[in-house]
This record gives C-alpha cells, sequence and structure tokens, in this order.
C-alpha cells in the first residue's frame, strides 16, 4: 500500500479505469486522498494508478456483474483499509437495443452491469462505510430522456436514480448522503460506438447540437467537469445535499 496517513481519507471508484471514472480517481488523489479503484479491467486499473498523485491507491480487479466478485472486493477493502469514505460508482455499457424487437440478452447485460451491479455494490460496501459517508452514482440524462435505441440503458439509469432515493431515505439516520449526477455528452471512450465512430465527431452531432442550438455551450464536456461535481459531493459544501440528481450538460436537457 506504500506510505500512507492513518487520516488519509479512503475514495472506491468503481469504474476509475475510464472515462468519468478515470478522471474522478486523478481529482481524489491530486486532493490528498487514497484511491481504491475497482474495475473489470485490472491493467487499465493498473495504468490509471500510473496517473495519480501521491502513494497508497490500489487497484482491484471487480466484474460488478458477479456477487461473488463484489464479494471479494469487499472483503479485500475490509482487510487492508478497515472502512472506506465515499463510494462512487462509474461503471457502465453502452448498448443499443430497439424497444420492441431486440434480444432480452441486449438488456440483461445492461441491466446487469448497471443497475444490479450497483445495488450489489451498495449492499456488499456501504457496512464498511462509517457514519457521515458519501455514495456517488454516475447516471446519465437518459435517466428522464429519451434517445432511438436507448431503451435498456434509459431504464437502467433511471432505476439507479431511484434506488440513489432509497438509498438517501434509509441512510439517512447514519447521516450517509446518497446523489446522483446526470452527464450528458461527455468525451470518454464510451462515445465511441461498437462500428468505431465517436459520436462527437460525426456530423449528426456537429449539426443537431452545435450548429442548431441543442446544445447551448456547443461542445461536449471533459470527464474532469464531471469529476469535479463528484468531488463537491464529496466535501462539507454538499452536506444537506441527499437524494438529489445534478446535471451536468452543457445545458442539453433545458432546450427544446
Amino acid at each position: 500500500m506504500g506510505n500512507v496517513s492513518a487520516s488519509q481519507k479512503n475514495v472506491i471508484v468503481l469504474g476509475g479505469s475510464s472515462g468519468i471514472g478515470k478522471a474522478t480517481a486523478q481529482r481524489f488523489a491530486k486532493e490528498g486522498w487514497r484511491v481504491l479503484i475497482g474495475s473489470s479491467d485490472l491493467n487499465n486499473g493498473r495504468k490509471v494508478l500510473a496517473t495519480l498523485c501521491g502513494e497508497g491507491h490500489e487497484a482491484f480487479e471487480v466484474d460488478v456483474r458477479s456477487l461473488e466478485a463484489i464479494r471479494r472486493f469487499r472483503e479485500q477493502v475490509a482487510a487492508a483499509y478497515t472502512t472506506f469514505d465515499v463510494l462512487v460508482n462509474s461503471v457502465g455499457v453502452s448498448e443499443g437495443a430497439e424497444v420492441l424487437n431486440s434480444d432480452f440478452k441486449q438488456w440483461d447485460n445492461t441491466l446487469q452491469v448497471m443497475l444490479y451491479g450497483t445495488v450489489n455494490s451498495c449492499r456488499e460496501l456501504v457496512p464498511l462505510m462509517p457514519d457521515g459517508g458519501r455514495i456517488i452514482h454516475i447516471t446519465s440524462i437518459h435517466h428522464n430522456r429519451v434517445e432511438k435505441g436507448s431503451s435498456a440503458y434509459g431504464m437502467a439509469k433511471a432505476a439507479i436514480t431511484q434506488f440513489t432515493r432509497s438509498l438517501a431515505m434509509e441512510l439517512a439516520p447514519r447521516n450517509i448522503l446518497a446523489n446522483t449526477i446526470a452527464p450528458g455528452f461527455i468525451n470518454t471512450p464510451m462515445s465511441v460506438k461498437a462500428d468505431g465512430r465517436n459520436e462527437l465527431d460525426t456530423t449528426w452531432f456537429k449539426d443537431n447540437y452545435i450548429k442548431y442550438n441543442h446544445l447551448p455551450l456547443k461542445r461536449s464536456g471533459e470527464p474532469e467537469e464531471v469529476a469535479g461535481v463528484v468531488y463537491f459531493l464529496a466535501g462539507a459544501d454538499a452536506s444537506y445535499m441527499t437524494g438529489s440528481v445534478i446535471t451536468v450538460d452543457g445545458g442539453l436537457t433545458i432546450t427544446f
């Protein structure tokens, strides 16, 4: 684990090997936290470790689709760190599925990763969290907006939003705060679709969202801009926020 201060705070970042999760891990490390990355891709998790400020950070392999893997991760955290202060869930997949004609297997993987993975991670890990801890889930504007082919994805994100509200209510006696962040178009590896196209570079995106003003800030966001909001929710200035959804979308959802 390296040399770390006994008073150093610990943050678990699930999905911390890329995109918003990677930027979040980097932000917390920069602020002096000890970062525990959980990722299904351990090699990428270790690559992120090499970019982090400070010492004592670790990466663990955990496939959130597997309850056994989550429990093994919990045991590793409990043995090495005893407790942690903040849980950030940034695990996600982007798989299109038609609302009527798609195979349920397409829906199932999306739900297994994002919905059931989130629920099981919280059930296993939150008991290790002290009173006053924070839970922060990265969802999407799809939790209440619709895009063609996004049925399973949107359902999973909406369900996480409602799950977070339930956490906020039931964990309030322990002063554990649970909130979600709903990003819009963010420049991450998930912007690259199955055919290899980055949707942020397409004519469709540039015309619909920039040329015709559906995206007021006229650009996609950067992972660091979401990570800053994650860090805010983990701090003292967010002490009276729970069950909330913060939208980080460049103004996209205020247009029509």
